[in-house]
């Protein structure tokens, strides 16, 4: 049975609006979204900005409500759950975000925020107790014991990211849900960040929902992918398959995207025409055929489902084959 499971989830925003007669508006941030994540496995969920990527994360921690469908973890549908039931879940499910200072409480010393969670989920009932939790998730994330007594604002931005990761880790949680985590940091700092992920990943079993518009850093880390657009899932598959022979145009687009040191790979720029559509009003058809350079008639009008192509490789393209 999978970790987490995803059954038609459904996020969208009711605009003010409406009045002499006319329905409210809504934006449409996620529609209809279905994945597994198994245990202990990476998962990348990749796409350009706006595409839904956050607010699907946010979903599956119930961060944000979502609209319609299921969000399951390890068999139990969360979203049925109470505030008070779901709090108690919570130990299980944890989210590194993307900026590390504004997700930092300024006014906390890093021993502090590291120990509420401690205090909150009864995991280290005295102050001997918390200290030694705390400098021990402090040395799993690379950093000294003595910066417990230390703010925020003292912090780099990549060892500020390294206490939101020692933060999420505190409870013990079997998934990290990271939402883009590297996007604030310096390039060679994002190395140290993905490869700590990596680490903390295998040694403690960690199933990991990796957010992000990277497709190279989702390629060394995930051993699957998932491509958004305009808040759908458009291809879904192993990362070395869809990094080296995507079956979607979108997913083709973003692959072209990725810088390469290989003059000869042969790789061309596929330059997308136009502007991604309004999710307050989404397309009909197929959600990308206003920007594909493959599109015929029947895009225009015939939603696709996903099918799959190849074992574990599905796409939601009429013309893929």
């Amino acid at each position: 049975m999978p970790l987490l499971e995803l059954d038609q989830v459904q996020v969208r925003f009711p605009l003010v609006g409406g009045g002499w007669g006319r329905p409210a508006r809504q934006v449409h941030a996620v529609e209809d979204v279905s994945f597994n994540v198994e245990a202990g496995e990476a998962v990348g969920l990749v796409g350009e900005s706006g595409c839904g990527k956050t607010t699907l994360g946010r979903a599956v921690l119930r961060l944000v409500e979502p609209t319609a469908g299921r969000v399951r973890f390890d068999g139990e549908d969360i979203t049925a759950l109470s505030r008070s039931e779901l709090r108690k879940r919570r130990r299980q499910f944890q989210m590194v975000f993307q900026d590390p200072f504004s997700s930092l409480n300024p006014r906390l010393t890093v021993g502090q925020s590291l120990s509420e969670p401690l205090e909150i989920h009864g995991l280290a009932p005295t102050a001997a107790a918390r200290n030694t939790r705390i400098n021990a998730l402090l040395e799993a994330v690379g950093l000294h014991p003595d910066h417990a007594g230390r703010y925020p604002h003292e912090f780099s931005g990549g060892q500020r990211q390294r206490i939101g990761i020692a933060r999420a880790l505190a409870v013990e949680p079997r998934l990290l849900v990271c939402d883009e985590p590297v996007s604030a940091l310096d390039v060679s700092v994002q190395a140290q960040v993905v490869n700590l992920l990596q680490d903390l990943q295998r040694k403690r079993g960690l199933a990991l929902l990796f957010i992000s518009h990277d497709l190279a850093v989702v390629e060394h880390l995930c051993k699957r992918v998932v491509v958004l657009y305009l808040g759908r899932v458009v291809e879904i598959g192993p990362t070395p398959a869809v990094c080296r022979d995507p079956a979607h145009p979108y997913t083709q687009a973003l692959l072209s995207a990725v810088p390469t040191m290989d003059a000869e790979s042969g790789r061309r720029r596929i330059i997308l025409r136009g502007d991604v559509p309004s999710p307050v009003d989404p397309p009909a058809g197929c959600a990308f055929h206003q920007r594909c350079p493959l599109a015929e008639a029947r895009c225009r009008v015939e939603r696709p489902a996903l099918r799959e192509l190849k074992p574990g490789h599905w796409t939601a393209c009429h013309l893929a084959s």
